[in-house]
C-alpha cells in the first residue's frame, strides 16, 4: 500500500486529495478545496490539509509520493505561478513537507495522465471510429484556454507529453470566420489570432461581441446585462461574472437566438482544431475532449455539427473518421492524473 498527495494548483483555488494505491484502483481517501490567495505558499496549505485528514480519517497518513498540477509552465521541476507570487520547487517542498518524492507539471498534463485512469462510464463517444491499439492519443480541452497534448506508448505504458498547440494560429473556414478574424485583429491590435482566442471561455465571449458589434444581431437584455459587466472589468485579474457560462446557457435552453449562434460558431471551431489536431498525431487511440466546457455543453457537441468540422478535412475525412472522439465527463481529471503521475514516481 503506497500513500499518494494529488493536487490541483491556480490561481483561484487549490484542491488536494490523498489516495491509496495497491495493485488494485487507486482509492480516494480525503479531499479539501483551499483560496489560493489566502496562503504565501503551497506548502502551509499541505500542512493543514495533512493535519485535517489526520482529523478526519483518525489516523496519520503522511504521502510517501506527491505530485502537483500547476496552471503555468514546469521548467525543471520549478514554477511561477502566473496569477500568484507563489514560486514553487519540488525539492523544497520535498524538504519543508517532508515528502519523500513531489512531481510538478503541467495542469494539462495531468488531464493527459487523467486519460489512462477513466472508466467507460466516465466518457461520452461521439464517434465510434476503428480502435487501433499502440497508436497515439491526443487530448484537447477548451475552459479557460485551450490546452492540447498527446499519449505515446512505449513498451507496456503511455507516456504524456504537453503541448502548446493552442497558441497556434486561428485557421479561418469560412467568409464569416475572415471576419471574425479581422474583429479580433482591430479589437485588441495584434498581429495574429490564436486559436485559444476563439475556442475556449473568453473565445465564447469574442464570439459574441463580434456578432453583436459587426453583425448588429440583437442581444437579449439578460445576456446583454451580463456582458456589459464583464466588458467592465476588462483588465482585471479576478472577474465577478462569467458570460460564456450564461451564453451557453441560453443557447441550451434555446431562450436567446445570439447566444445559439455563438454557440453554433464555437463548436464549429472547437470541431475544426480537434480535426487538425487529429490529422498532425493520427490518435487511432482515441481523442479525448477534455476541460471545462464540453462536458457542460453535452447536447451541442452531440448534435452533430462537431463532428461534421472534425472530419471535413478534404482527401483526409476518411482517416479521421476511424478516429475514436470521447469527451471526458469527469471534471476531476486532473486529479485522477496527478495521482498517476505521483505513482509513478
Amino acid at each position: 500500500m503506497t500513500i499518494l498527495l494529488a493536487g490541483d494548483i491556480g490561481g483561484t483555488k487549490t484542491i488536494l486529495r490523498l489516495v491509496e494505491t495497491t495493485e488494485a484502483t487507486p482509492t480516494p481517501l480525503y479531499e479539501q478545496r483551499y483560496n489560493s490567495r489566502d496562503y504565501p505558499d503551497l506548502a502551509p496549505i499541505v500542512q493543514e490539509f495533512l493535519a485535517t485528514s489526520e482529523e478526519k480519517l483518525g489516523k496519520k497518513l503522511l504521502p510517501q509520493k506527491a505530485c502537483f498540477a500547476i496552471a503555468g509552465p514546469v521548467v525543471n521541476n520549478t514554477v511561477q505561478l502566473t496569477n500568484l507570487t507563489w514560486l514553487l520547487e519540488a525539492s523544497r517542498l520535498e524538504e519543508e513537507l517532508g515528502i519523500e518524492s513531489i512531481s510538478l507539471i503541467n495542469d494539462f498534463a495531468a488531464v493527459g495522465y487523467g486519460i489512462l485512469g477513466l472508466q467507460e462510464s466516465d466518457l461520452h463517444t461521439l464517434q465510434a471510429g476503428k480502435p487501433q491499439t499502440g497508436t497515439p492519443i491526443a487530448v484537447i480541452g477548451a475552459g479557460t484556454g485551450l490546452g492540447q497534448g498527446f499519449l505515446i506508448q512505449q513498451g507496456d505504458i503511455y507516456h504524456v507529453f504537453s503541448s502548446e498547440g493552442g497558441h497556434a494560429d486561428f485557421a479561418p473556414r469560412s467568409e464569416l470566420d475572415f471576419h471574425l478574424l479581422k474583429y479580433l485583429l482591430d479589437k485588441h491590435d495584434i498581429q495574429r489570432v490564436s486559436v485559444e482566442r476563439v475556442v475556449s471561455g473568453q473565445g465564447i465571449v469574442a464570439i459574441y461581441e463580434f456578432l453583436r458589434d459587426r453583425q448588429n444581431v440583437k442581444e437579449s437584455p439578460e445576456i446583454a446585462q451580463v456582458v456589459a459587466a464583464w466588458e467592465k472589468q476588462a483588465g482585471k485579474k479576478e472577474k465577478t461574472v462569467d458570460p460564456a457560462a450564461a451564453i451557453s446557457k441560453a443557447a441550451l435552453e434555446k431562450s436567446d437566438r445570439l447566444s445559439e449562434r455563438v454557440m453554433q460558431i464555437f463548436v464549429e471551431a472547437y470541431g475544426a482544431e480537434a480535426g487538425n489536431l487529429a490529422l498532425k498525431l493520427l490518435p487511432y487511440a482515441g481523442l479525448y475532449i477534455a476541460g471545462g466546457i464540453a462536458a457542460k455543453i453535452l447536447p451541442l457537441m452531440q448534435e452533430g455539427t462537431f463532428i461534421r468540422t472534425f472530419t471535413s478535412k478534404g482527401r483526409m475525412r476518411p482517416l479521421l473518421e476511424n478516429v475514436p472522439v470521447h469527451i471526458v465527463l469527469r471534471s476531476d481529471i486532473g486529479l485522477v492524473g496527478a495521482a498517476i503521475a505521483a505513482d509513478r514516481l
